[in-house]
């Protein structure tokens, strides 16, 4: 399990690992916790018998250094193809990571940039057929408008196992004109 770091305004900044977050609660640096999972960790035992315990929550936020991740994703195929949910923009198929590809919308050929707003998630096939034109001249519309991820949605492409509370506070900042890409998540 990895827990969510936010700063003291509520902002994401990090995913750390159990170990890191017990570190935080320990140097009394968490000031607040949100979601409803929680882990807990056992220690040693007391003279008494006693075991030690710490229970973590899933999103804490602490005190601390804080760093403006607005914008900073790397454009790549395993973050655009799950930003657009495994689908072919063109034909609106369901795909796994190795049948899609990257396609430009205004194509490399033609000055088109490797841009988050640029891009499109594709099927090999209907890559192959839009070849080096726009969506217009190739008559294939887009199903959805490209996009460059905000600072919740760039937390939920880098993390793979997010945990259901952890979800729905980064949804609850994801933009309204994504609500399209969400049909596939719980």
């Amino acid at each position: 399990m990895l827990v969510l770091r936010l700063n003291k305004a509520g902002m994401p900044q990090e995913w750390i690992h159990v170990e890191q977050a017990a570190k935080l609660y320990c140097q009394e640096k968490v000031l607040f916790e949100l979601g409803s999972d929680a882990i807990t960790l056992k220690g040693g035992w007391d003279h008494d018998g006693h075991q030690s315990q710490l229970t973590l929550s899933s999103i804490i936020a602490c005190d601390g250094k804080v760093t403006d991740l607005s914008g900073k994703i790397a454009l790549t195929n395993r973050y655009l193809f799950r930003r657009d949910n495994y689908l072919c923009l063109y034909c609106g198929q369901r795909f796994s990571p190795s049948l899609l590809t990257r396609d430009h919308i205004i194509p490399r050929s033609r000055g088109g940039k490797d841009s988050w707003t640029n891009v499109a998630t594709s099927c090999q096939r209907c890559n192959h057929a839009k070849a080096a034109k726009t969506p217009e001249e190739a008559g294939m519309p887009l199903l959805a408008v490209p996009f460059r991820p905000n600072v919740y949605e760039r937390f939920y492409l880098v993390n793979r196992r997010i945990l259901a509370d952890q979800m729905a506070f980064l949804k609850g900042h994801f933009t309204d004109k994504r609500e399209w890409q969400l049909n596939g998540f719980p």
